[in-house]
């Protein structure tokens, strides 16, 4: 060591030996900044910082060997083959990109180690290759035991360094992995030139420069800054046009793209903070739940990009109403969600009219005047929740009552919504098991003509007789079946099972079946009815569906293909609940209907009120004009029958004339005869097997 040293001190020029050491190490760190960017790329880009290193790494190890030697005095003139110099050159470079590509190949574990060791290799290969093109005037040898200890070193301290490099990618880590580098490139210089020995010629004259040399060295090092400086320059580009990308793909990821509002991730973020920083500072949180009411008609009505452009303004307008601990998302669709830190009573209070202002005032879009109206839930924390899912939850409580309850915009959480809700659940586990285990059976209401009292049919209706609770109403159980997905069991299972018994009628009536709009939009309801038909061995002409407009207008194109293709088997169809739509007319005349069924809602005031008799006899008037028979549904009094009849109304519905019964209470009313025992075994048969089918369809449904 005291021999490394002294060689140092006594044959070098400090300034030079200072330069190489500072080229030598801002190289290192440059090296191993761009070596993490490789090992962190892949494909093409891994090929390119690989190059990149490579210069770098071997512009650093080149440089620095030669401002050295430069700074290097032998006593004697001095000179370099420009050939070999060169070449030196190259060999750190080739070797360097070499070393990195094994480096973070992956083939073996120790890849890192063994990448290393060929940096050392390609240390040792430049300087001894930039060693035989350094020419003396003098005779030259060399001292093996430093010679060797040269090469240990460059290749321990390179395989060190790439193997820091590849395990420790934390900023201490790089600057230890760089110190380690630098370690491999001066200990293999000075201790390879402890070795080398010049025994002096007499020569007369003196041929050395050393200015010359001096400024040599200097471009030198001008050309390493240029090359490191490009190098380290790329990465830093690199590295912002990274953080860029990342900020954008951050703004993809957290901000919604229609409203520029943050979206449901980002909402869940900053609720999760807003819970933490009420838990530490003490206060309370408001978390609002905000459903648009009208946004599907908007969409149906005029089209998307109007939605769009809703949604939109709402969204700024939500936005710019905000102040300091508020904050607003959109979670997707129609739905928003709003968080406000409560500092007094009143805050609270004109939060909410601020945002019932912003969502309730008209949008006018292409000179329509838009209003979309709200629900709005609120719930509270820590008063109504313990934690941030609980506080979700309850808030959309609060949400669906207040869209539930038309007259209100605005509801608050309480603990008898969650109770509601509980009862729900436990109802549509209740009716899971039902459609198992036959709990379900139907009713039947007759349909009567108006002008000769004769019964042309009857509508089967779905009922539920509960172990426990008896008797459940349909509209009870029927939104629980479409919000748990059981409707589409249950609506099958109906339509087979009216289907399957009006076989067993003597007299020909009609049998009526609804369609729910789940079974509308998911099943194949044209190969569903010709199957059951087919079954069941019921003519067609006898099964009339009844939909709703809502149910067409959902997606009208496939709906009108669908009641083509359904009314092509015979099966005759009814609009249903007719004129509480919003494009009856429309709907008339884009497919003709069998039947019009007018709602109940206006044959229950055609006796009191004057606009309600003039709908009637507008609807009349026009299922003549179109040929379409109507249907009065809910007459209860035989003053609302009478008129009825003197609008010519054809046929009526309604407890007046019959409430729903079992099949076996109207065959013992003598309302209906079943055919011969006979036939009736035989359609017993597929009413068994229509059962065991309906079975099968929940069981797999459950499944």
């Amino acid at each position: 060591m005291m021999t490394v040293l002294s060689c140092i001190t006594e044959s070098h020029n400090v300034w030079l030996v200072l330069i190489a050491a500072a080229i030598c190490v801002v190289g290192s760190w440059v090296m191993i900044r761009l070596f993490h960017r490789a090992a962190t790329s892949s494909g093409k880009q891994r090929l390119g910082w690989h190059v990149l290193t490579a210069v770098s790494l071997g512009a650093t190890i080149w440089c620095t060997h030669f401002i050295a030697m430069l700074g290097f005095d032998p006593g004697v003139p001095i000179g370099f083959d420009p050939v070999l110099t060169i070449v030196s050159l190259l060999v750190a470079i080739i070797g360097g990109a070499i070393g990195l590509v094994a480096s973070t190949s992956n083939v073996v574990r120790a890849a890192p180690t063994l990448g290393g060791a060929f940096i050392g290799l390609a240390i040792v290969a430049m300087h001894y290759t930039g060693m035989m093109g350094y020419r003396v005037q003098g005779l030259v040898s060399w001292n093996m035991p430093y010679l060797i200890v040269s090469i240990v070193l460059s290749v321990v301290f390179a395989s060190l360094a790439l193997r820091v490099a590849m395990n420790k990618i934390t900023p201490s880590g790089q600057f230890l992995a760089a110190g380690i580098l630098v370690a491999a490139i001066v200990s293999l210089h000075f201790t390879a030139m402890t070795a080398f020995q010049v025994y002096p010629l007499l020569i007369d004259g003196d041929y050395s420069n050393p200015d010359a040399m001096q400024a040599l060295a200097l471009a030198i090092a001008g050309v390493a800054i240029v090359i490191l400086g490009a190098g380290i320059t790329s990465y830093f580009i690199d590295d912002s046009l990274r953080a860029e990308s990342y900020e954008r793909l951050r703004q993809m990821a957290m901000v919604d793209s229609l409203t520029n509002l943050p979206n449901r991730v980002s909402f869940n973020t900053r609720l999760e903070q807003e819970i933490e920083h009420i838990d530490s500072s003490g206060g309370k949180l408001a978390l609002v739940g905000i459903d648009l009411n009208r946004f599907k008609d908007i969409n149906d009505q005029r089209g998307h990009s109007t939605g769009d452009q809703v949604l939109k303004i709402l969204g700024q307008r939500m936005n710019e109403l905000l102040r300091e601990g508020e904050f607003v998302a959109r979670l997707g669709g129609d739905e928003f969600a709003a968080v406000q830190r409560i500092r007094n009573d009143g805050t609270l209070t004109h939060f909410l009219a601020r945002l019932q202002t912003a969502l309730f005032e008209a949008i006018s879009i292409d000179g329509y005047q838009v209003v979309t109206g709200a629900s709005i839930g609120v719930a509270l924390y820590p008063d109504n929740a313990a934690n941030q899912a609980a506080l979700i939850n309850n808030a959309d409580l609060a949400m669906y009552r207040a869209k539930a309850d038309l007259g209100k915009v605005i509801c608050f959480y309480d603990q008898s919504m969650d109770e509601t809700a509980r009862a729900r659940r436990a109802l549509a586990d209740d009716l899971h098991k039902a459609i198992k285990t036959g709990q379900l059976s139907l009713h039947y209401q007759v349909q009567t003509s108006i002008p000769t009292g004769q019964i042309l049919g009857f509508e089967a209706l779905a009922r539920w007789k509960h172990p426990k609770r008896g008797d459940i109403s349909p509209a009870e159980f029927i939104p629980i079946a479409e919000d748990n997905g059981l409707i589409l069991q249950i609506g099958e299972w109906v339509l087979r099972t009216a289907c399957t018994q009006a076989a067993t009628w003597a007299q020909p009536y009609k049998i009526a079946v609804n369609i729910s709009p789940a079974q509308f939009t998911h099943a194949d309801l044209p190969k569903l009815v010709a199957d059951v038909l087919a079954e069941t061995g019921l003519a067609p002409d006898r099964l009339e569906l009844e939909l709703t407009e809502s149910t067409i207008f959902a997606d009208k194109e496939r709906a009108l293909r669908m009641l083509h293709q359904i009314k092509a088997l015979g099966v005759a169809m009814a609009l249903d609940d007719f004129g509480t739509g919003y494009s009856s007319l429309d709907t008339l005349r884009t497919f003709t209907f069998d039947k019009i069924k007018l709602d109940r809602s206006f044959v229950s005031e055609v006796e009191s009120s004057p606009q309600a008799r003039a709908i009637v006899r507008a609807v009349m008037a026009l299922g003549k004009s179109l040929d379409i028979s109507v249907l009065a549904e809910g007459i209860e009094t035989d003053g609302q029958l009478a008129l009825l009849s003197n609008e010519g109304c054809d046929e009526a519905q309604g407890y007046l004339l019959g409430r729903p019964a079992p099949l076996a209470d109207l065959v013992a009313k003598g309302q209906l005869t079943l055919i011969t025992p006979e036939a009736l075994k035989e359609v017993a048969a597929k009413m068994k097997a229509a059962d065991k089918a309906a079975t099968n369809v929940a069981i797999g449904s459950a499944a």
